[in-house]
């Protein structure tokens, strides 16, 4: 390994969020056969904001959620902190079957998700780091400037305002976050800085003192009509509710239903050199490059910074422990420093990965099947953070059986072909991020336009 490591490196171990916690002390496993109205498999944001919201609208429903590990195990303690009014798919697909108008309703609601998890988050006591900064997006090359621009134009033709997204000159950009190399950039409001880690616990909590009962280090081995089947025991329910996201490929059923992506990241030591580098707003970034990054300053003043890494394990196999291998630590230190040539003389602290769900069409779904009393809800390819409060909300909703605006927004009930079988999803989604690498080294040359690179891997994929 190259990158320069602290002495107290640390690589896997769940995630850098938990190290500055403490992996928590699971809670007793379910130890014999229960009746439940709900039973939720998967103790991640989406199944633990589903609990809330049943319990806020209705006290008396007797909710059962159960986890494999413990609750926030997976990507919801594990991403890279952006609570983001981002769209989890396409709004020109979500608009193809259900119209235009509701997927621009579809937007604004995701926009005001941001503002509810904060909401909550102070009404419940939850410290999560949360600061409402915004979120950068900037562009490195003369054709992720021109991507930019039409990223910008195309938003404001799905009812983005001035308000919502802006363009800035370099000059504004470096001004606040100082990024080398950088030829433009845009600003929305719509994004908050959070610690992951400190949300999923502080949902847990919140869940349990509301009276569901959470049951870790349970995994489940079926999921079945009525039933949610466990080593321990059985979970008896009117309804079923799948929220597991990227472990998806692993539920007996579901292998091919949403494949499990793989995304890492490296966290530095504390820096000394904020005065070099700006970033005094809590803002979070991102870039235009197809194999793209994301960062935070964290609230202890280190840089946490993610990218692709290994992406996807043939045979959807998962790596559920976060190692990541040591080129990919390598290969986000040599992007973090080109983005800030002050990190130079720190050291990764710790390095880890996570996986998310990435349906074929790229667009998340809510549903739950009435006559079958089995629900689900993600595939948020990788806008989880605030997604998964929607689709909470949403998903309690259908549970209840309540008519609402969130019942009719265009990812309830949506319902795709899935992936590929081995070989060829290997061979699809490693062609894909081989192609966006290629790209990305084209566009460094300076040309003004997309590679033709980036577009044969998006038809591979249907990115």
């Amino acid at each position: 390994m190259n990158a320069p490591l602290a002495p107290a490196f640390v690589n896997g171990d769940v995630s850098f969020w938990y190290r500055s916690i403490g992996v928590p002390v699971p809670t007793e496993p379910l130890a014999g056969d229960v009746q439940a109205d709900v039973a939720i498999v998967g103790a991640g944001y989406t199944g633990l904001w589903t609990a809330y919201y049943l319990k806020k609208l209705d006290p008396a429903l007797r909710v059962v959620v159960l986890e494999k590990e413990f609750a926030g195990f997976g990507a919801s303690g594990r991403n890279g902190g952006w609570l983001a009014g981002l769209l989890p798919g396409s709004a020109a697909r979500y608009a193809k079957h259900h119209g235009r108008d509701t997927a621009l309703r579809f937007q604004r609601e995701m926009f005001a998700a941001v503002d509810e998890v904060i909401r909550v988050a102070h009404t419940e006591g939850i410290d999560a780091d949360l600061v409402k900064g915004g979120l950068f997006n900037v562009a490195r090359t003369p054709a992720q400037a021109a991507r930019l621009r039409a990223e910008v134009v195309a938003q404001r033709s799905w009812g983005w305002t001035p308000e919502d997204v802006d363009l800035l000159s370099t000059r504004e950009m470096t001004a606040r976050i100082n990024v080398e190399g950088a030829l433009a950039a845009s600003w929305s409001p719509h994004c908050a800085r959070i610690q992951p880690a400190l949300l999923a616990r502080g949902l847990a909590r919140a869940v349990r003192v509301l009276g569901v009962e959470l049951h870790e280090r349970t995994p489940v081995t079926e999921i079945a009509r009525g039933r949610a089947v466990t080593p321990g025991g059985t979970v008896s329910a009117d309804l079923v509710l799948r929220c597991t996201e990227g472990f998806t490929a692993a539920v007996p059923g579901h292998h091919r239903d949403w494949l499990p992506m793989n995304s890492s990241m490296i966290v530095t030591e504390p820096l000394d050199s904020w005065d070099e580098i700006g970033w005094s707003g809590s803002e979070l970034l991102g870039d235009m490059a197809h194999y793209y990054m994301y960062a935070q300053r964290t609230a202890d003043d280190r840089i946490a910074f993610g990218g692709r890494g290994r992406p996807y394990l043939y045979g959807s196999r998962l790596d559920d422990r976060g190692h990541t291998h040591d080129w990919t630590v390598d290969a986000l230190w040599r992007l973090l420093t080109s983005f800030f040539p002050a990190v130079k003389g720190a050291r990764v602290e710790h390095a880890w990965s996570g996986v998310l769900g990435v349906p074929r069409d790229w667009c998340a779904t809510v549903g739950l099947d009435r006559s079958t009393g089995l629900g689900w809800a993600g595939g948020y390819t990788g806008h989880g953070v605030t997604a998964t409060n929607l689709a909470g909300r949403t998903l309690a909703d259908l549970a209840l059986g309540r008519d609402t605006d969130l019942t009719t927004l265009p990812w309830v009930g949506r319902r795709v072909r899935r992936w590929e079988p081995e070989p060829l999803r290997w061979l699809g989604v490693h062609a894909m991020y081989r192609l966006y690498r290629l790209a990305d080294a084209r566009e460094a040359t300076g040309t003004p336009r997309t590679s033709v690179l980036a577009r044969i891997a998006d038809m591979i994929t249907g990115h």
